[in-house]
């Protein structure tokens, strides 16, 4: 399982508390290199050599990446809220501005400001949820933010990757999700042969957290496909 942008394994706590009983649940790290190739090749020294393989956000496009450089050791992919295309040159210029505000110590503020309010739908937890997005942003600190941006500016288009894969693949998102929006996740499940599209109602870009129990059931369908 792999997170998204400065969030850590907390992301994944409802998954890891219903599936470790019966599986073994690796949860990636890609806080330590600034190009998505870096962090794939990481995942991959570490891990299994056939696994499962899930990703939201930043997580999906490191997966998306992992499965480029090994779809040999990838049994089922699960692409959650995230993005297959290069960044835009308009989100580019967006990220600058953080990214000095960051390194002139304000890490917290472009968290608080910029960030979180994008995160989630309006669920009774929403304030709880953006609490721990910030206890994990701030843990993690502005250097993983930087390495974490640099990548992300930098990553490359994936649309090849997706056409070629045949691996039972979920592709679920929050139905309110404005950061990588439902119209982005139906793209990819067409270009995907063996693809499942789920829809979270009442989730934003966190599903994982928004509605857990919603994910769940949906992730353990495509453990179980065949």
């Amino acid at each position: 399982m792999i997170p998204g942008m400065m969030c850590d394994a907390r992301l994944w706590a409802p998954q890891v508390a219903a599936f470790s009983a019966g599986r073994s649940v690796v949860l990636a790290d890609i806080s330590t290199a600034e190009t998505m190739e870096d962090l794939a090749a990481g995942i991959l020294r570490d891990a299994p050599e056939r696994f499962a393989l899930a990703g939201l956000s930043m997580g999906g496009i490191v997966a998306m990446e992992v499965l480029l450089q090994a779809p040999h050791r990838v049994e089922r992919l699960a692409l959650l809220d995230t993005n297959h295309r290069a960044e835009l040159d308009e989100v580019k210029s967006n990220r600058l501005p953080q990214i000095a505000a960051v390194k002139a110590g304000r890490l917290a503020e472009v968290m608080r400001e910029e960030m979180k309010p994008r995160y989630l739908g309006y669920g009774a937890r929403r304030a709880d949820i953006l609490a721990l997005c910030m206890d994990m942003a701030l843990d993690l600190g502005p250097e993983v933010f930087l390495r974490q941006s640099a990548a992300l500016m930098a990553r490359p288009d994936q649309t090849l990757v997706l056409r070629q894969t045949r691996v039972p693949t979920l592709v679920l998102c929050g139905s309110g999700d404005v950061l990588c929006p439902v119209s982005r996740h139906q793209e990819m499940a067409a270009m995907i042969q063996n693809a499942t599209l789920e829809v979270i109602e009442g989730a934003g870009h966190l599903p994982p957290l928004e509605r857990p129990n919603l994910t769940n059931a949906a992730m353990e369908r495509w453990l179980e496909e065949t």
